[in-house]
C-alpha cells in the first residue's frame, strides 16, 4: 500500500500540484464556490440563515481540516507504529479548549437571545462498546474517519469515495440491524457537567487532557531522544496550517454549531440518510424498518437539504476542495489499485455499522460526547482507540 493511503489525512493525499497557476486553481476553486452557494439555496428554506451560518461552519471546518491535515486516524496510527504524538496532543488541545467553552453554554444557556445551546449525554453499554471498536478498527483500513473522510473526498482523493461509499453502505445496514442489539447491558447516562458543574468538569478534562499530553511526551522522547519539530504554518489561504491554527478554527465550528443548531457538531447521521434515500429510491422498504419510524420517517419524505447534518456535510467537502484549490492540489488521480479497493470497502462498512451502533464517528460520538461532558465519549474514545491501536499492529503484522 502507497505511503499516501497510510496517511490519507495529509494535504497530498491522491493529488498533485501539476495543476493550476499562480498558486492556485481558478476552475476547481469555483466549482467549491458555487458548490457552497448552491448547498446554501437549496437548504434556505428549510432552515433560513440558521442553515445558512451552517454552510460557512461547514465550510470552515472542512477548510481547517484539510489545510491542518487534522485527523484522527493519522494521529492514532503513528502513537502505535512510530511513538509520535503531536497530532494526539493537538487533540487533547481541542478538548479541553472546546470544553472551556461548551460547558459554561450547557449549564447557562447562550449568552444572547436567538443562540441555542444543547448537549448529546448517552449511555455507554455492549452494543456502544462494540460499535465503537469497529469503528476504530475500520479508520485504519478506510484510510479516514467521519471527518477525514470529507475532507479528503473534497481534497480529491479518488480512494476516499470509495470509504465514502462503504460508509454510507455500512451505516444503512447500521439502521437495519439497529434492533437486534438492544437490550443489551448498558451504563446509565452520566454528565460531568451536571454532576460536577461547569468549571470543575472542565478542570477535569484540562487534567485528564494534560495526563495524556504528558505521556505522549515522555514516550516520544523515550524512543526517539526528542519531540517531533512543529508543524510550521504557511499562508492562511493557501496552507498548510499548524496544529494550533487548526485546533483554533475547529474550537470555532464545534462552539458554532452548538450555538447555531443547538447540539453538538455531528456527521454520519447524515451518512445513515443518504443511505436511506439511495435504498428506497431503488425500491426498498426502509420505512418498515424500526430505526426509520417514528420522527425519522419524516426525514425520508424530506428534501436531504432540510437536514443540517447532511447540509455541513456538503459544506465539509466544498470546503476542503477550496483549500485544495488554493494550496494548488487539486487533482483526482483515477487509479486504485485492487488492495486499496478492498481495505477502502472493509473499512468503510466497518465505520459506518459501528457508527450506527456507537452513536457516531469521532465527531459525533468522540468530540460531541465529551464536549457535551457526557461520559460516553469518553469511554467511546477509549474503545475507539483500541480498536484502531489494535487494526494498525495487524496491518504492520501481516504487511498490509
Amino acid at each position: 500500500m502507497s505511503r499516501s493511503t497510510l496517511l490519507p489525512t495529509a494535504p497530498t493525499t491522491s493529488v498533485s500540484s501539476g495543476m493550476g497557476h499562480g498558486g492556485f486553481q481558478t476552475g476547481p476553486l469555483v466549482l467549491a464556490g458555487l458548490g457552497l452557494l448552491f448547498v446554501a439555496v437549496m437548504a434556505w428554506p428549510f432552515g433560513g440563515p440558521r442553515y445558512g451560518v451552517a454552510v460557512a461552519i461547514g465550510a470552515l471546518a472542512g477548510f481547517a481540516l484539510y489545510h491542518a491535515a487534522f485527523g484522527f486516524t493519522g494521529a492514532w496510527r503513528r502513537v502505535v507504529s512510530e511513538k509520535r504524538g503531536q497530532g494526539l496532543r493537538a487533540q487533547m488541545v481541542l478538548l479541553i479548549a472546546a470544553c472551556a467553552f461548551t460547558y459554561p453554554l450547557i449549564a447557562y444557556g447562550a449568552p444572547i437571545d436567538g443562540l441555542r445551546s444543547g448537549a448529546w449525554v448517552l449511555p455507554f453499554g455492549v452494543t456502544a462498546l462494540v460499535g465503537s471498536f469497529l469503528f476504530g478498527a475500520g479508520m485504519q483500513l478506510g484510510g479516514g474517519c467521519g471527518s477525514g473522510t470529507l475532507f479528503t473526498v473534497g481534497g480529491g482523493s479518488t480512494r476516499m469515495v470509495v470509504t465514502l461509499s462503504a460508509f454510507i453502505t455500512g451505516s444503512l445496514i447500521g439502521t437495519w440491524h439497529l434492533p437486534a442489539w438492544r437490550g443489551l447491558p448498558r451504563l446509565e447516562a452520566f454528565s460531568v457537567v451536571k454532576e460536577f458543574g461547569p468549571w470543575a468538569a472542565v478542570a477535569i478534562v484540562a487534567v485528564l487532557g494534560i495526563a495524556i499530553i504528558v505521556w505522549s511526551v515522555r514516550r516520544e522522547r523515550a524512543a526517539h531522544g526528542e519531540l517531533e519539530p512543529r508543524r510550521q504554518g504557511g499562508s492562511v489561504f493557501g496552507g498548510p496550517w499548524s496544529h494550533t491554527l487548526g485546533v483554533i478554527a475547529l474550537v470555532v465550528v464545534s462552539v458554532a454549531t452548538i450555538l447555531t443548531l443547538g447540539r453538538p457538531w455531528g456527521i454520519t447521521s447524515g451518512f445513515a440518510l443518504w443511505g436511506a434515500k439511495i435504498a428506497s429510491g431503488i425500491g426498498i422498504d426502509v420505512t418498515s424498518w424500526s430505526y426509520w419510524s417514528g420522527g425519522r420517517s419524516r426525514a425520508l419524505e424530506r428534501s436531504v437539504f432540510a437536514d443540517a447534518t447532511s447540509v455541513m456535510n456538503f459544506a465539509i467537502i466544498f470546503g476542503a476542495m477550496a483549500a485544495a484549490a488554493l494550496a494548488g492540489k487539486w487533482s483526482p488521480v483515477m487509479r486504485i489499485g485492487w488492495r486499496d479497493l478492498a481495505t477502502a470497502v472493509i473499512g468503510g462498512l466497518l465505520m459506518g455499522y459501528g457508527a450506527r451502533l456507537a452513536y457516531g464517528c469521532n465527531i459525533g460520538a468522540y468530540l460531541g460526547g465529551i464536549v457535551s461532558g457526557s461520559m460516553h465519549g469518553v469511554l467511546w474514545g477509549i474503545v475507539a482507540f483500541t480498536g484502531s491501536s489494535m487494526m494498525v499492529k495487524a496491518r504492520m503484522r501481516f504487511g498490509f
